[in-house]
């Protein structure tokens, strides 16, 4: 076996649950690994795992967002690389130049890829020439709101109007009418300021409840590219993502022949390196292009169940140059995964967030259950961050039941002391059209009688709720 470079000290950009996934799978390769933190998450479980850990200030946020400061923090520790994970900084062009300036490795792809792939007009223009079919619009961002109302005209209500550098579901409005767009187009550009710093935005035909298919893809510098297979991400709401599975139970397997190519087609075109996501919506038979993440997944867990692939390792290896591990005659998929994105919500209340102190947990376990989290017994939920607490993973070797499995381990967990959407999800798996592998991504608005669930708890916990009264009613 060839001798393979090594990384030896990896700075992680990032915080919660995806910053421990990145410490473990250092330890495991013996790279040293250094957490940052702000104040509010001095006692979050990446800290007290890494190697090295370092405060970034009181302010919640900003210390997360200042690529200098942590560029420097890396060369100061004697980092050779910074993995950036996802949200924050791991898909800011500027951070990852910042990176190849300083001489610091980015995992992650090219800080040009980054800029064409996080500029949707530019992304679309790509795929066009690649040959990957894109959804119906603008060939360009939109001027004004006449040159908006134009475009409309000619591809057809409903459409989209979007951000040009946006994603994660923001900066997104659906338009049904002249009218709805004169109203929305102002409103996309104040979200698209607000949240990327740029007052760009384009506009897409609205594909109407499409199924929303991903494909992960790993690259290495060396122009070797493969696909591992897809994710079905159809159960969201409001554009977020709620529970996700791999491979999808909807396609055929041409359709998964044909996305696995196109993914790999759009990854090749751009010189890509690392792993990355390729987006697609697929109405009917039709499949389109949506965009590309450039950056590791919340939902690669579910790949890794069914394919074996560790890719947070796969790009550790990538970013010390060494050639993938696989070929795509290597990767084959068994059974079914499914990843339940647990959020700090109150369903039963327009999904409030929920943020407060664990009282108990307890992480549900048994065959094929993975739990990726950084929460524990007494630890605090911080308001400032995403309501995400925890990602249950379940595989098995069927459809039915790896439903079966995600059931059971949801009735295993307990999550005290905060509202979840946990309950929520019990209701989703057990509806005939999800069980029947039947759905879009309208489906939680076509069934808003799922969150009237009963709220079923266990006869313990009943027990110490009626003591916990009783004890407060006679003062002791």
């Amino acid at each position: 076996m060839s001798h393979k470079l090594k990384l030896k000290k990896v700075l992680v950009a990032n915080r919660g649950e995806i910053a421990l996934r990145i410490v473990r799978a250092c330890a495991e390769m013996s790279i040293r690994s250094v957490a940052i933190y702000t104040e509010p998450d001095r006692f979050g479980l990446f800290v007290k795992r890494a190697d090295e850990s370092y405060s970034l200030g009181e302010d919640p946020l900003s210390g997360y967002l200042d690529p200098l400061r942590i560029v420097n923090l890396a060369l100061e520790t004697g980092c050779d690389a910074i993995h950036p994970g996802y949200g924050f900084l791991s898909e800011n062009a500027a951070f990852a130049r910042l990176c190849e300036q300083k001489g610091i490795l980015f995992i992650g792809p090219e800080s040009s890829v980054i800029h064409k792939m996080g500029d949707k007009t530019q992304a679309r223009n790509s795929m066009r020439a690649a040959g990957v079919p894109v959804t119906p619009g603008s060939d360009g961002n939109l001027g004004s709101l006449e040159a908006a109302l134009e475009q409309a005209e000619v591809i057809g209500y409903p459409v989209m109007v979007k951000a040009t550098s946006g994603g994660g579901g923001r900066g997104i409005r659906r338009c049904d009418s002249a009218a709805e767009l004169r109203a929305q187009f102002p409103r996309v550009i104040s979200e698209a300021t607000k949240a990327f710093g740029s007052a760009e935005v384009f506009m897409e035909k609205c594909i109407v409840n499409p199924r929303h298919i991903e494909v992960q893809v790993l690259a290495d510098g060396q122009g070797n590219v493969i696909h591992l297979y897809e994710r079905d991400c159809s159960i969201q709401r409001r554009n977020q993502k709620l529970i996700e599975i791999a491979p999808s139970p909807q396609l055929s397997e041409q359709q998964r022949a044909y996305m696995g190519e196109l993914a790999v087609r759009a990854a090749k075109a751009v010189g890509y390196r690392s792993a990355g996501t390729v987006e697609f919506l697929l109405s009917g038979e039709d499949v389109y292009f949506m965009e590309m993440n450039t950056r590791i997944q919340v939902e690669h867990t579910i790949t890794e169940q069914i394919t074996g692939v560790d890719i947070v390792r796969e790009q550790l290896q990538i970013a010390a140059g060494n050639p993938l591990s696989y070929r795509q005659q290597d990767i084959n998929f068994r059974g079914y995964a499914i990843q339940l994105r647990i959020n700090a919500e109150d369903p039963r209340n327009e999904f409030l967030p929920s943020f407060g102190r664990i009282t108990h947990y307890y992480a549900p376990g048994g065959p094929g259950v993975r739990v990726d989290t950084a929460i524990y017994t007494g630890y605090e939920i911080p308001p400032y961050f995403d309501s995400m607490c925890l990602k249950l993973v379940v595989w098995s070797l069927t459809w039915d039941e790896t439903i079966q499995r995600a059931l059971r381990a949801l009735d295993d967990m307990r999550l005290h002391g905060i509202k979840t959407t946990a309950a929520y999800y019990q209701q989703i798996l057990r509806h005939p059209e999800f069980q029947a592998a039947k759905f879009d991504t309208g489906f939680v608005a076509a069934h808003p009688e799922l969150l009237e669930y009963s709220d079923k708890r266990h006869p313990s916990e009943v027990a110490l709720a009626l003591a916990a009264a009783i004890a407060a009613h006679a003062g002791w």
